[in-house]
């Protein structure tokens, strides 16, 4: 079987006024993440990762904050439309791990819901999805509670092995 890795990257300053959406799942708190899109920090960069791993161009070039058509779009759509891309190309997911660097709001209670909703969005089993949520130690923007960030890796594979 070939196999392959991508890793993934995002950010989203937190702001008054917006939801805060996590792997498709909106967390009560009191501001939400800045962005064109639904701004879902988690599904961005799983996105990139994904795209990474069947050798795609980046989430800002398939889905750019200057189009229109992608202005408060559920970021799940996007990560079902790179899904599809990597079906096109006979890949399946593997494996999808996680790390959310967020000092507020405390994630713990929310990743079991997370992990269903993502591998639900990318049709695998819980088990093959990991969420880790981690504290910036007070350190940066992240931990000065201004942004959130993730950190993703996909491996993905396609074949028989034989």
């Amino acid at each position: 079987m070939e196999t392959r890795v991508g890793i993934g990257y995002d950010i989203h300053r937190l702001v008054e006024g917006r939801k805060l959406i996590i792997g498709g799942v909106q967390i009560p708190y009191i501001r939400g993440l800045l962005g064109h899109t639904d701004a879902d920090v988690l599904l961005h960069a799983i996105t990139d990762a994904l795209l990474g791993a069947i050798g795609g161009s980046d989430i800002g070039e398939l889905f750019p904050d200057t189009d229109p058509r992608y202005r408060d779009a559920d970021s799940s759509l996007l990560l079902k439309e790179v899904l599809s891309m990597a079906g096109k190309k006979g890949y399946a997911i593997i494996n999808v791990d996680t790390i959310i660097i967020a000092e507020e709001p405390k994630l713990s209670s929310f990743k079991h819901l997370i992990q269903r909703k993502v591998a639900g969005i990318l049709e695998i089993v819980p088990e093959c999805v990991n969420i880790k949520a981690k504290t910036n130690e007070g350190l940066g923007d992240l931990g000065q509670k201004k942004a959130i960030a993730v950190f993703a890796s996909v491996s993905i594979g396609r074949g028989d092995g034989k």
